[in-house]
């Protein structure tokens, strides 16, 4: 594959924090992808809420399955476009490595337990466990993957502004990410596809709920032309597979349109290199503004519908609960915490520290076993219900 002058380039990479010597047949973002496809947290996106709560239905997506659909995207995306598809695969694959358990219900109760802690975000979270809380390899801490691996986990949603996370603040001091700067065009990518790909499960995930119909998504823009396409082309065609072939042309819409913006924003920037990707003051990879405003609509039907349903929100406030019945458990009596993690806790100076262990811990911990710690330590049990969070 040819790749554009703008594209990230493994020969020019700026190197790792732990020099390492290079593989004699794997460019260095392979091996940040690979290494980041075997990390415990990788593993661990298995069982961890999407929307739906990980042990509700074997067909709903996850952390995992999510993030697969996302690289599958992204690398698309990527081909066309003419950039590097190992370096976008990799962003893509480690973009919601620093998701708590229970999704973003989750995340923002831990969020508020560790406000007077410096905060907590995912992103951020990410970062951390790539830089030290991964600890297999003999001479580091992390995975030691590449600046533009960490720079695009960091800035894949643009420049970081304003108050930076305490974690991305603590891997930038070690590393400078230049976070006040745009993200290659792989980065880029895999943030867009990020989009795509849950705009288009999340549908898909709550008709087979049954929070909706195909009937409710046909007064919605797109996916009323999407559906109207499939009638015309299969009269009486049976429900299921109409409603595979309405969102799969969803899916088709939302990539073409992104490749085309893209291209063309990528052609008339200028750019004879990465570093002109991110001095170029704006995302490159965008969608078209029309087609931004009918996204805008479809999340504002699936936020009243499906994220905001009385089932979703009466589960969103039971796994809240375990979030908070956990951090002041394990803040109180350390020794709750494993044995691995006892060594962390002896170098504890402040409450701070101690804070930020707790929250590294549960912040690593699936859907299920948090519900079986928050049972082993409350003796109370949270309903399986439906639906997710």
């Amino acid at each position: 594959m040819t790749l554009q002058p703008y594209a990230s380039r493994p020969e020019r990479s700026r190197g790792r924090v732990f020099a390492e010597e290079e593989s004699a047949f794997r460019s260095c973002f392979q091996r940040d992808r690979d290494r980041i496809i075997h990390s415990s947290a990788f593993r661990r996106l298995k069982h961890k809420t999407q929307v739906f709560v990980e042990h509700e239905g074997d067909y709903f997506r996850t952390r995992l399955t999510h993030s697969i659909e996302v690289a599958q995207v992204a690398r698309t995306i990527a081909g066309v476009l003419g950039l590097n598809l190992e370096l976008t695969e990799a962003v893509a694959l480690a973009h919601d490595l620093g998701h708590t358990p229970f999704g973003h219900t989750g995340e923002d109760a831990l969020s508020a337990l560790m406000a007077p802690y410096g905060g907590f975000d995912h992103n951020a979270q990410a970062i951390r466990i790539v830089t030290a809380l991964e600890r297999h390899y003999a001479e580091w801490d992390g995975l030691n993957l590449t600046w533009e691996t960490l720079e695009g986990i960091a800035k894949h949603n643009g420049p970081v502004t304003g108050d930076i996370p305490w974690a991305l603040e603590a891997c930038n001091a070690m590393i400078d990410l230049e976070l006040h700067s745009h993200a290659s065009a792989e980065a880029q990518v895999a943030a867009l596809s990020d989009d795509i790909a849950y705009n288009n499960h999340d549908l898909h995930d709550a008709l087979r709920a049954g929070l909706f119909t195909v009937d409710d998504l046909c007064g919605l823009p797109i996916l009323g032309h999407c559906f109207a396409q499939v009638d015309a082309a299969y009269a009486g065609l049976d429900p299921d597979r109409r409603q595979h072939e309405g969102l799969r042309r969803f899916f088709g819409v939302l990539v073409g349109d992104v490749i085309n913006v893209s291209q063309a924003n990528l052609s008339a920037s200028g750019a004879r290199d990465v570093e002109g990707i991110r001095a170029a003051g704006r995302m490159m990879v965008q969608f078209s503004p029309g087609l931004w405003a009918d996204l805008q609509e479809i999340r504002k039907f699936l936020f009243t519908h499906m994220y905001r349903a009385p089932s979703v929100v009466e589960m969103r406030s039971q796994v809240t609960q375990v979030i908070k019945a956990l951090f002041p458990l394990y803040m109180a009596d350390t020794t709750l915490l494993p044995k691995a993690w006892q060594a962390d806790v002896a170098r504890v100076t402040t409450e701070a520290d101690l804070a930020r262990i707790v929250s590294d811990y549960i912040s690593g911990m699936t859907d299920r076993f948090a519900l079986q710690d928050y049972h082993r330590l409350t003796g109370q049990s949270v309903p399986v219900g439906r639906h997710g969070v």
